[in-house]
């Protein structure tokens, strides 16, 4: 099976367990509205994709790893509705149309985003076909992402400016976006029952593909069609934030993006059968949007 066709089968797996995932008839069904507004508007779901492919090279089924992947695309849109908050980034833009709190007020997205992580929980907790012992870990998986030490510690890096550096700046994408990117290779390695060291290597392949895919997008803040790119163009700069353009350049960073591909199709180089893995690498590395 082709790349994109493998990928885009993936993809329809978490879209249509997605769609599935929330009704509106409640009294309180305008949450649920605004939970899925931000939930189904799209993306390249390459969290649960990579979930379900660490999953299926490892030998297990991807069926298997699918609420676990689709709790992470949960966690993932919650922290996008709280980003683009006027309290954080204040964006108008997601995906290409207005974010959640601009259709649905402040309140209901806070409560929203806060629901959504919720669920994931839920998601993970009532998984089938797997032990008590691979949903506990995965819940530990996900936490430790998410967390204090994880996604919302980066956020915070982000958020007070506390970036200067290269050792900073790969700091902050190891928590904001690096965290959640492992914790794709970690649950999809769970659902597969994989060893330790073949978890390892999924982990370390994800944390490279997960600082190419920021220094990626750093450069697309600079270079991207802003209708191609789905949200404003030149917002880091605006915001004063510091990205690893200011610090390489663009060709620097390409470089960056060129090495650490490298480094992480070494990680599943002793995988069998790391083809999708390997194209996935080369092709967020090239991504324009």
């Amino acid at each position: 099976m082709e790349f994109q066709e493998r990928y885009g089968l993936y993809r329809e797996m978490a879209e249509e367990y997605l769609r599935g995932l929330f009704t509106v008839g409640q009294p309180y069904g305008r949450l649920q509205e605004a939970m899925g507004y931000s939930l189904l508007a799209g993306g390249k779901r390459v969290r649960p994709v990579l979930a379900l492919a660490v999953c299926e090279t490892l030998g297990g089924e991807p069926a298997t790893a699918l609420p676990l992947g689709c709790a992470l695309e949960l966690v993932h849109t919650y922290s996008l509705i709280h980003d683009d908050l006027p309290c954080m980034d204040n964006d108008d833009l997601r995906r290409g149309r207005p974010t959640c709190h601009k259709v649905y007020g402040e309140t209901m997205a806070v409560l929203a985003g806060d629901a959504l992580q919720a669920e994931a929980f839920r998601l993970i907790a009532a998984a089938p076909g797997l032990s008590g012992e691979q949903r506990a870990e995965a819940v530990f998986a996900l936490a430790s992402a998410c967390g204090g030490d994880g996604m919302v510690a980066g956020q915070v890096l982000d958020v007070n400016g506390l970036t200067g550096g290269e050792t900073e700046l790969r700091r902050l994408c190891a928590l904001k976006t690096g965290a959640l990117l492992r914790a794709a290779a970690a649950l999809g390695s769970i659902a597969a029952g994989a060893s330790p060291e073949n978890r390892q290597g999924a982990e370390d392949y994800a944390a490279h593909i997960g600082l190419a895919f920021q220094v990626r997008d750093d450069m697309l803040d600079v270079i991207a069609d802003q209708a191609e790119f789905g949200k404003p163009v030149g917002s880091d700069r605006e915001e004063g934030k510091w990205t690893f353009v200011d610090l390489l350049g663009l060709d620097g960073c390409g470089a960056l993006v060129a090495e650490e591909t490298r480094l992480a199709k070494s990680a599943v180089s002793k995988f069998k059968n790391n083809e999708f893995l390997l194209d996935l690498a080369d092709s967020l590395s090239e991504r324009r949007a």
